[in-house]
């Protein structure tokens, strides 16, 4: 269902200025069963090998867009789209994105996010005006600092699931799989912590090499391939492969 059409809304005077790196002006994939424009905000603190949004790890680029045009934009599609997801890079590292997400909610969208947990006191201030989160879990949370490059990044990110999770808020938790770096025995020691947090919505996303950085992974084609057991999504209400 679309958003409901109001009087046309005047954008504040003072409004926070949101570093955008990209714009998808229709979506059908970065919300499951909406139709959203999605907003790419520019940085993330992580250094994932697989990650096809690079471009968008910097957190300052000459290519940024215009977060007034950005809103504009938004403003002519009032009633024809049903929400707006902001996306990454990492959009809680932004303390701009809290009075974007309001403005957003202002003009009568719904709202999306798209993160990595990685800001855990943010992400909570967030999730009361936010309707649905596509969360990234990595790693079990011994391999997370494999993964991003960082330490102690799995233990911020359980907490925001915690939060996530404790707050109601539909959700869809999903897990890139790339077989240099996530062994059959890590996958299934990962489900077994989702299963003990209480993740019910799970999805586990195929790498796919478009976008990422030459040189930093060997091609799949090198790889000695598994596939996960039939039965490794039983348990969880909703399992996706894709």
């Amino acid at each position: 269902m679309s958003a409901k059409v109001s009087a046309s809304p005047r954008l504040p005077e003072s409004r926070p200025d949101l570093r955008v790196g990209g714009l998808a002006r229709l979506s059908t994939c970065d919300w499951p069963g909406e139709l959203v424009a999605t907003v790419f905000c520019q940085g993330c603190a992580w250094d994932c090998a697989y990650c096809h949004n690079a471009s968008l790890r910097p957190a300052q680029v000459e290519s940024l867009l215009s977060w007034d045009g950005v809103l504009e934009f938004l403003v002519t599609r009032r009633g024809l789209l049903d929400a707006v997801v902001f996306s990454g890079g990492e959009p809680t590292l932004q303390p701009a994105l809290l009075d974007a997400v309001k403005t957003v909610r202002s003009l009568g969208f719904r709202i999306g996010l798209h993160t990595a947990g990685m800001v855990p006191l943010n992400f909570a201030r967030l999730l009361p005006l936010v309707d649905w989160v596509g969360f990234d879990v990595k790693a079990p949370v011994n391999a997370y600092a494999r993964i991003t490059g960082v330490e102690d990044s799995g233990a911020r990110a359980m907490e925001s699931l915690r939060l996530l999770l404790a707050s109601g808020i539909e959700y869809e938790v999903r897990t890139t799989l790339h077989p240099a770096l996530l062994s059959l025995d890590e996958m299934k020691e990962l489900r077994d912590q989702l299963f003990s947090h209480g993740v019910t919505h799970y999805a586990v996303q195929r790498f796919r090499a478009e976008g990422t950085r030459p040189n930093r992974l060997p091609p799949l084609a090198e790889l000695s391939q598994f596939a996960l057991p039939a039965d490794f999504g039983e348990g969880f209400s909703h399992f996706r492969l894709r």
